[in-house]
């Protein structure tokens, strides 16, 4: 008779456990594909139904209604859900590709069908009829593993448009990694929606509310990026300079020094800002490390002026705004109530009304 000690016996659970936990994952991918699928074969009849036949205005409650008929005890076939199949086939159609196992698919790949259905709706209400701009969510959502909250977060702010477009010289600095990787980690303007202050505030308190919610700023900032430290020292012959904040992206392999103004551009901070880079590539690049960036993030800027500093400098260097969405009074503390006469304002429902649903 075979012993087994228990902590084996304990491991091999362990073990089955995550297995299952993978196979369950694997069957839910594999599931959502399939019914991308057929959502996309749906669209791609009723396409062909509106083109080859005259239907009145009720089309659409007229299949699904039948759709229901046909199918009962199912979901998925409301009057919502199916012109959404059709808008999911218009926006990627087949274009006379070979078929595929007998299958007719779209051109672009299985990428349209790896993510959830829910996703895909939020990503057609977005689009419109800019496949472009769908496709961009669709791969942002399958390189991030975007939640439906992360997916609406960036659509609400317009990440499509804004990625890409901060003014730079990386074209003409960055050869070596090349600028359209670099365009990939700037945006402008970068939303910080997730602070709330007060309408004058000043750098210090900006910089303070950034690293206070760091996860929401690399979250803006986009893929790739590390923290590496504020008021970050950088020795300098007998001098000490100090960056308002140093990154790394593991995607350009470089570091990244960030310079957060809250007024507008002065071609100066460019040049404060090249400084930092050099320093930064002197003192921490390493051999496999490509060139740093400089990014300035400020609240205003002259886009020639900014064109022009960017010309004279040699570092890879870009120029981004922030826009914030929420603010407070300047006297915002000073309007409060005592805390006393707030609990005194407030009265909460018994136990039991809770539970009653009252």
């Amino acid at each position: 008779m075979v012993h087994i000690e228990k902590k084996e016996y304990w491991k091999w659970l362990s073990e089955i456990k995550a297995d299952y936990r993978r196979s369950q994952i694997k069957a839910a991918v594999k599931i959502n594909e399939e019914l991308l699928r057929f959502y996309w074969r749906l669209g791609h009849g009723i396409s062909y139904l509106h083109q080859n036949a005259q239907w009145g205005d009720n089309f659409f409650e007229k299949l699904s209604r039948d759709l229901k008929a046909a199918l009962p005890n199912t979901t998925g076939f409301s009057e919502k859900n199916i012109r959404y199949a059709e808008k999911f086939y218009l926006l990627f159609p087949n274009e006379n590709l070979p078929q595929v196992e007998g299958e007719i698919l779209p051109q672009y790949g299985a990428e349209i069908f790896m993510v959830p259905w829910n996703h895909i709706k939020y990503i057609l209400d977005k689009s419109g009829n800019n496949q472009k701009k769908a496709l961009f969510y669709i791969q942002e959502t399958i390189r991030n593993n975007w939640s439906r909250a992360m997916l609406l977060n960036f659509l609400g702010t317009d990440l499509y448009e804004r990625t890409g477009k901060a003014i730079t010289n990386f074209e003409v600095a960055l050869p070596s990694i090349g600028s359209d990787l670099a365009e990939q980690i700037t945006k402008d303007p970068y939303i910080f929606d997730f602070l709330t202050l007060k309408k004058e505030y000043n750098e210090k308190t900006l910089k303070d509310a950034l690293l206070s919610n760091v996860e929401r700023f690399l979250l803006e900032l986009g893929k790739g990026f590390a923290y590496m430290g504020r008021e970050f020292r950088l020795k300098i012959g007998k001098d000490e300079e100090f960056c308002d904040m140093l990154f790394y992206n593991s995607i350009a392999h470089a570091y990244v020094v960030v310079e957060v103004k809250v007024e507008k551009l002065k071609p100066a901070d460019l040049g404060q800002l090249g400084t930092y880079v050099v320093a930064v590539d002197h003192i921490l690049r390493g051999k496999d490390d490509n060139k740093t960036i400089g990014l300035l993030i400020c609240r205003d800027k002259n886009e020639t002026t900014a064109r022009y500093a960017l010309e004279a400098s040699s570092q890879p260097l870009g120029v981004s705004s922030f826009e914030l969405s929420k603010s407070l009074p300047d006297n915002f503390k000073d309007t409060l109530p005592p805390i006393e006469e707030l609990e005194s304002e407030c009265s909460f429902p018994e136990e039991t009304d809770m539970e009653n649903g009252q």
